[in-house]
């Protein structure tokens, strides 16, 4: 992360992940890629600070920003790794612990997790997700 002071002993060049790293006694250095934007890990902020992409609609409106990025990635994680049931039980808790606003239909919430990246096909249809959702 660029600006940030890292203390480590001794003084060398790293190369990884596009990065280069310049590190002394005293302090680090992260010089990215031109074409490359620092990537944070609760978000992919823009030079303003703005998030580019659009966040996971449920959400409380009550829960702060930080928070609510967070969320969303683990949502965005959970659709990509794992199956039908173990995103439902997610869901289901986030909403017992007043974190999610989930709607009734489950085609709404089907449409949404969709967009977020979770397969169509195979154990991820529509129909096999309404089995699960809010049961």
């Amino acid at each position: 992360m660029a600006g940030n002071t890292v203390y480590v002993q001794g003084s060398y060049v790293d190369v990884h992940d596009n990065e280069v790293v310049n590190l002394s006694i005293d302090k680090a250095t992260v010089k990215l890629d031109e074409n490359e934007k620092l990537r944070h890990e609760n978000g992919n902020e823009d030079e303003n600070g703005q998030q580019d992409e659009e966040r996971f609609h449920f959400i409380h409106p009550e829960i702060e920003d930080d928070e609510a990025w967070r969320i969303h990635h683990a949502v965005k994680r959970l659709v990509s790794n794992q199956k039908v049931p173990e995103i439902c039980a997610y869901l289901k808790e986030q909403k017992l612990k007043g974190k999610m606003m989930l709607p009734s239909t489950s085609s709404v919430m089907y449409n949404e997790l969709v967009r977020l990246g979770m397969p169509t096909g195979g154990g991820y249809t529509e129909k096999h997700f309404s089995n699960y959702y809010m049961k």
